[in-house]
């Protein structure tokens, strides 16, 4: 305690004063440490630990929107996702076309490096998640990352981690059936944007539950459609997946009754699931 002001000090942050407290084992901290919980703040030790009252640690840990665990570091999916996204830039540049020609989203098309038919309807099915995160320009890196962090930075604490994960993987798979189901089967298309459109979709969905104001939400949706539509070579078709996919399963996670509530998270997870299935299942039967 410092004896001039009469405050506790942050027992994280020895310099800072601080007036709060952790509502379970009562240590002072600063708004640097405070973990919101149903009732009052707690720190980061009784969060990461789930205790400090004796109780079972899953019945006392606080809580996301969306029931998900709170959690110190909540941006650490983004994290991996950007590192991802990094590590298959650095090896496209590196390894060159043949390497971007194997993990590209395509639906059907003769590859000449190759030698052989490849794509999606010859069953290549890994291509509609790859291709969420391959790169191979520079400006369309940077856009994508800065994208997945800021907005992604806005989502994953108010989803949690498993919940948060579903929905990126979701997204960029919705985007991508979304592609295959309406472009040339030998277009190819790459890049996270149907995942960075997912948190979009995402975000406005949690804003409405938050009840914020939605004029600069819609303000920023519409000049991203507005990006999407106006600009040469952006593949529409990814963002609309993406963003439709993203809002359907966020609308999920966070209106489902608490009663019932990991039931209906995961079965609507499931039919988003299904119905990506479907379209690709209804375009290779077409294609072949």
């Amino acid at each position: 305690m410092d004896p001039q002001s009469g405050l506790p000090r942050c027992y994280r942050h020895p310099d800072t004063e601080t007036g709060i407290r952790c509502t379970r084992c009562e240590k002072p901290i600063c708004p640097q440490c405070m973990v919101s919980a149903s009732v009052g703040f707690q720190c980061p030790d009784c969060v990461r630990n789930g205790s400090g009252t004796g109780h079972a640690p899953d019945a006392n840990r606080p809580r996301t929107l969306a029931g998900g665990r709170v959690e110190t570091d909540g941006r650490l999916v983004t994290k991996i996702l950007i590192g991802i996204n990094l590590a298959l830039f650095i090896a496209v540049q590196v390894l060159g076309d043949r390497f971007t020609d194997q993990l590209v989203m395509i639906g059907y098309a003769y590859n000449p490096l190759l030698g052989e038919v490849v794509g999606v309807a010859d069953g290549e099915w890994y291509r509609l998640l790859t291709s969420a995160f391959l790169h191979q320009e520079i400006p369309h890196f940077l856009f994508n990352m800065i994208g997945l962090w800021v907005i992604g930075g806005i989502v994953e604490p108010e989803l949690g981690r498993i919940r948060y994960t579903l929905l990126c993987l979701l997204s960029g798979l919705s985007g991508s059936a979304l592609v295959y189901l309406v472009d040339a089967p030998n277009q190819a298309s790459l890049g996270a944007s149907g995942i960075v459109y997912g948190l979009i979709g995402s975000w406005v969905v949690l804003a409405r539950r938050r009840r914020y104001d939605m004029r600069p939400v819609f303000l920023f949706v519409a000049l991203s459609l507005l990006l999407t539509f106006t600009r040469p070579g952006i593949s529409w078709e990814a963002h609309i997946g993406g963003l439709v996919g993203g809002a359907l399963v966020t609308f999920a996670m966070v209106h489902a009754p608490r009663e019932r509530r990991e039931l209906v998270q995961y079965g609507v997870c499931g039919l988003v699931l299904l119905i990506d299935l479907g379209i690709v299942l209804a375009r290779t039967a077409a294609l072949t």
